[in-house]
């Protein structure tokens, strides 16, 4: 089996060589390049693609794919938000993906966010480094015993849930399915979350319900002095209206791992570059607010369990079984 992987980093190769001894049957060739219609005829010869959250799977690209003989899409990720499964359907081309690859990382990183973001980390680092032991713009307030509001209680919300619990904070939850594993949770409507919570935190997938989730309506809603998280979609936030909350002084901190002008900007060096007209200019002018570069699965259980699962996935469809991994 041959599989074309878009999009390659060095850490991506390293990961997914080290699995490949496993399945002596399967043979991937990388490229630098996303996959998108214009690359897409590089599969050409290719039994599979391997793409991304940052790769172009919809309807021109399928169509593409599809005159060049693919028959299996696999995303070497959770969400597949960027797929257009009626036309992956319509084409008689399969997409898998990797729904838990490690909760527990995202999860640690929106805690991480929520702590740098609070007692202003990325502030104090800059001042100790010109020797400014000064205190002053530093204070934060106590996680303890506050109440954190988890939008979402799939394996990562409930990871972050625990997390919070750990922290002797009270947890209220908001999500369609309640997860009976955490009994500590109290789940809520999603204004009784807002209305509530000293810290919001999103671990909900991006779906045509959640597109814009919080605007400016649910902002509103918010306690003021909120902490708020954002890990999982950038579509979930409507950007314009965070950035008019963040003006307002509705929050006393954001941490923010994904945002809805990341595509030009997920895993790219634009260091030398001018980000013109750009909303995550904007949001990094701020200084209560921290931006990461979606690196919240990012670590060496993450992309083992992702490479291993991929490569399972590829040997599910190929013996024509079926998986609760096909999307």
């Amino acid at each position: 089996m041959r599989i074309l992987f878009y999009d390659t980093k060095n850490y991506d190769r390293v990961s997914f060589e080290q699995q490949l001894s496993n399945f002596p049957g399967i043979e991937i060739e990388y490229v630098k390049g996303d996959l998108a219609p214009k690359s897409a005829v590089m599969a050409k010869g290719y039994d599979a693609v391997c793409a991304f959250v940052s790769s172009d799977v919809g309807d021109e690209t399928l169509k593409v794919l599809h005159e060049n003989g693919v028959h299996l899409v696999l995303m070497r990720c959770a969400g597949f938000n960027n797929v257009d499964l009626e036309a992956a359907k319509r084409l008689g081309i399969k997409v898998f993906r990797v729904p838990g690859y490690s909760p527990e990382a995202v999860a640690e990183h929106a805690m991480m966010l929520a702590l740098a973001a609070n007692r202003h980390v990325h502030k104090s680092y800059v001042k100790v480094r010109e020797n400014d032991f000064s205190l002053g713009g530093l204070m934060g307030i106590n996680f303890y015993q506050k109440v954190a509001g988890i939008v979402g209680t799939g394996k990562i919300g409930a990871a972050m849930a625990q997390i919070c619990h750990g922290f002797g904070m009270k947890v209220l939850a908001y999500d369609v399915y309640q997860n009976p594993s955490l009994d500590f949770v109290e789940y809520v409507s999603l204004d009784e979350l807002l209305a509530q919570s000293d810290l919001v935190s999103l671990h909900c997938p991006l779906t045509e319900e959640t597109y814009h989730l919080i605007n400016r309506d649910t902002i509103r809603k918010m306690k003021d002095g909120v902490i708020f998280v954002n890990t999982s979609r950038g579509g979930l936030v409507k950007t314009d209206d965070l950035i008019e909350g963040i003006r307002a002084h509705k929050f006393f901190a954001v941490g923010l791992d994904v945002y809805e002008e990341e595509s030009a900007n997920v895993f790219e060096d634009r260091s030398d570059e001018i980000l013109e007209h750009s909303t995550t200019a904007r949001l990094l002018s701020f200084p209560n607010v921290i931006i990461t570069s979606h690196q919240g699965f990012f670590t060496e259980e993450a992309l083992s369990a992702i490479s291993q699962t991929t490569l399972e996935n590829a040997v599910v469809w190929e013996k024509g079984e079926t998986s609760a991994n096909e999307v």
